[in-house]
């Protein structure tokens, strides 16, 4: 984030795991009229979600995907979804600048080289559905413990010049 306010980028940190978000449910009210029946704190997040010139989502790894809260999170958008594809509805208006995603990832295993690969494919999965360019990520593996982040001895600038030269075309 600091990279980015760096680059001249207002910023928002959203930790999803403060947010109620129920996971989807399938029961296809969204197909109907585009939006959820579900009240919780998603409906604000939809908002953000289409205002956004840019999103970067991190997470860390489990089992070959994404956390629970930001599979949850990237779930309760099935309503956009379905605005787009079954309601035949643009997200966004189509003479908007292109927008971009980054997704930054830590993993435990040190050894397995597909360990990304799963949350990588969920995640340009839902930036497609937003009308938003996979740009890039940042990925690091053997990163077992909560802050081992903070002893690879690059990966801060790594992220913060990757927030810093983010630009939206």
């Amino acid at each position: 984030m600091r990279g980015a306010e760096a680059g001249g980028h207002e910023t928002e940190l959203i930790i999803l795991s403060e947010l109620k978000i129920s996971p989807c449910t399938s029961c296809g009210s969204c197909q109907k009229t585009g939006k959820c029946i579900m009240i919780d704190d998603m409906q604000p997040m939809h908002k953000k979600l289409l205002e956004a010139d840019c999103i970067v989502f991190a997470s860390p790894i489990y089992f070959g995907g994404v956390s629970a809260q930001l599979k949850a999170f990237i779930d309760r958008c099935q309503a956009l979804w379905s605005r787009k594809y079954i309601l035949k509805q643009a997200l966004i208006s189509p003479d908007r600048e292109k927008r971009l995603g980054y997704f930054i990832s830590t993993a435990g295993t040190k050894d397995y080289n597909k360990v990304f690969e799963g949350a990588i494919y969920t995640v340009k999965a839902i930036f497609s559905t937003l009308d938003i360019k996979y740009t890039g990520e940042l990925l690091f593996k053997d990163m077992e413990n909560k802050g081992d982040i903070l002893n690879h001895p690059d990966a801060m600038q790594m992220v913060f010049e990757a927030g810093s030269t983010l630009r939206v075309t």
